[in-house]
């Protein structure tokens, strides 16, 4: 039985994974969630009591994953430019990956304060992982630099997911060019 629930758990966070990349946060309803996977409405609801829980549980499941893969590829450099470079590249590269469209397409306006706490939080683990390589380069403000620079990522990642002009590659490669100089001072 518990794994028949973990395994329907399962189901509506892949389902509002591939809702919230299609259609945004609107497309999110517990109506859709039923009709993706099956289930009924009121299932839905023995799962999750609001979207803002869905959203919370999507953040606490999904972004230690990338949060891995980003501090792995920072790992592969010797460097603090390299890990620096590794931060903003990673980043970029999961832009396509559903798991972050998902949680990007989320307006934290409309979460409530636990759901909005759990993205602040996840945002404050990406920021410290590139502190220690800020310093390392000699920043005076390690953690008001790697803000700055999360916010040229951020920026980034939303060119990238506009479908800009720009092949993703020339944006990622800028915003590697404009972290680097930046952080050299």
């Amino acid at each position: 039985m518990a794994e028949h629930r973990t395994m329907q758990r399962s189901a509506l966070l892949d389902a509002a994974r591939t809702l919230l990349s299609e259609g945004g946060t609107e497309a999110l309803t517990f109506p859709a969630l039923a009709e993706r996977t099956g289930l009924a409405r009121s299932s839905v609801y023995e799962y999750f009591r609001s979207r803002a829980a869905v959203v919370e549980e999507l953040c606490t499941v999904d972004f230690p994953v990338w949060a891995a893969e980003i501090e792995a590829a920072m790992e592969q450099a010797a460097a603090p430019e390299g890990k620096v470079e590794a931060y903003v590249r990673r980043q970029l590269a999961l832009v396509g990956d559903q798991r972050h469209r998902a949680v990007v397409a989320i307006s934290a306006s409309e979460l409530d304060v636990g759901a909005r706490e759990k993205i602040r939080a996840a945002h404050g683990a990406l920021i410290a992982m590139i502190v220690e390589a800020l310093e390392a380069l000699g920043q005076e403000q390690p953690r008001l630099a790697a803000m700055l620079l999360q916010g040229l990522v951020d920026a980034a990642v939303r060119r990238i997911e506009l479908g800009a002009a720009e092949d993703p590659r020339a944006i990622a490669d800028a915003a590697v060019e404009m972290v680097l100089r930046g952080v050299r001072g």
